[in-house]
């Protein structure tokens, strides 16, 4: 059944459009977001797409076809744990919009989508930036993408509860075809960077290890929160304001341990981030997997991110002669991408299946993936 067939069945009457929105894999600068610093993402072919009608009664009305049943409440009484599991996101970007003064009323939604879920490629944002999308269209809002990035980041850190930076919503809004979105957190500045691996002979393998999140909100915010106490203890606004030659003498500042590691992961992935741009500006893109190895490095060591499952991944990508590899999203679970030889991802991929097999991890799925266009109306 089609997805507006679906609509019709489930909330009744007909829509007025579908929009889409990727999900997203993020090449390099892992939580350097919420520390103003640089990111590089990509968007997936993967994503939400989401049929939508307006309402003239105040109802809005969520249905999902990953999801039993349907969620019911009324605009004008959403507030912040008033909405619960898949449905806040979608509720979230409704109360954030009402919230900055915009004039929202009744919607019928329905949401389907094909991103791996709990595999850390940010299907959330794509749920978020497909439902902005529709009110923006339909309520004929004055929003830019950057400002509605925000719009949607605000319904995540204070509907939902996630304390995430801007980097998920960004990428699913904004991301072009055959690019990587080099984003300035802090200016919201963007530049599209050419991203074409197939004409280099290479491509970006994606490898979710299903491995189960376990605390991962915890264990975000105490992350997030570490690095904010840091750049008080330091008196800077944010860690980005370290520049890396000023990293050890910051780094003698501080108390404990914990903080210290937390801060070199943060300013050496902006300066990883950085590297990278420069040499995919180069036309260099064969050059970036060191980068890349190194950013898990640190994610593993410094930022302690990482499970068993995702270290197997890289090591075993490594060894099959991936040119770099490392976690990507915010780690204890999720996926790992490898820059490979274009004609070597099969081989790769098996390596970490046999990898996974011989440690007793659970088997894992992999995907090449396609730099993808932003979000988007469809009809």
């Amino acid at each position: 059944m089609s997805l507006l067939s679906a609509f019709e069945s489930t909330l009744g009457g007909r829509a007025d459009g579908t929009w889409a929105a990727p999900g997203r894999v993020n090449l390099i600068g892992e939580h350097t977001d919420y520390n103003d610093g640089f990111v590089l993402p990509l968007a997936l072919p993967q994503g939400v797409v989401a049929a939508v009608a307006k309402r003239s009664d105040g109802l809005l009305r969520m249905a999902s076809r990953q999801a039993d049943g349907r969620v019911e409440t009324r605009v004008d009484t959403l507030a912040p744990g008033s909405v619960t599991g898949w449905a806040a996101y979608v509720a979230g970007v409704v109360w954030s919009l009402r919230e900055a003064g915009h004039a929202v009323g009744g919607l019928d939604i329905l949401v389907d989508g094909d991103v791996p879920p709990g595999a850390g490629l940010s299907s959330s944002a794509a749920l978020e930036c497909a439902t902005a999308l529709a009110i923006k269209d339909l309520y004929d809002l004055d929003v830019e993408p950057a400002a509605m990035a925000r719009l949607a980041q605000r319904a995540e850190n204070d509907f939902v509860g996630m304390p995430c930076g801007i980097m998920d919503q960004s990428a699913s809004l904004l991301c072009e075809r055959e690019h990587v979105l080099f984003l300035d957190t802090r200016t919201l500045v963007t530049e599209q960077v050419p991203f074409d691996l197939g004409t280099h002979g290479l491509a970006l393998l994606v490898v979710d290890t299903r491995a189960p999140h376990q605390l991962v909100d915890g264990e975000y915010a105490a992350r997030r929160r570490t690095c904010e106490e840091a750049a008080a203890a330091l008196g800077i606004t944010a860690l980005r304001d370290i520049e890396p030659d000023g990293l050890e003498a910051a780094l003698a500042r501080l108390d404990d341990e914990v903080s210290r590691k937390r801060v070199r992961h943060v300013v050496t992935e902006d300066a990883r981030v950085l590297e990278t741009v420069a040499r995919l500006r180069g036309g260099s893109p064969d050059t970036i997997g060191p980068l890349l190895t190194a950013s898990h490095e640190s994610l593993r060591d410094d930022f302690e991110v990482t499970v068993p499952e995702l270290d197997k991944a890289v090591e075993a990508a490594l060894d099959a002669g991936a040119l770099g590899a490392r976690m990507t999203g915010g780690g204890f679970g999720g996926c790992v991408i490898a820059l490979v030889q274009a004609d070597a991802g099969e081989a790769v991929a098996r390596r970490v299946a046999e990898a996974f097999a011989g440690a007793g991890f659970g088997a894992p799925a992999a995907f090449v993936a396609q730099p993808s266009a932003g979000a988007r109306r469809i009809t």
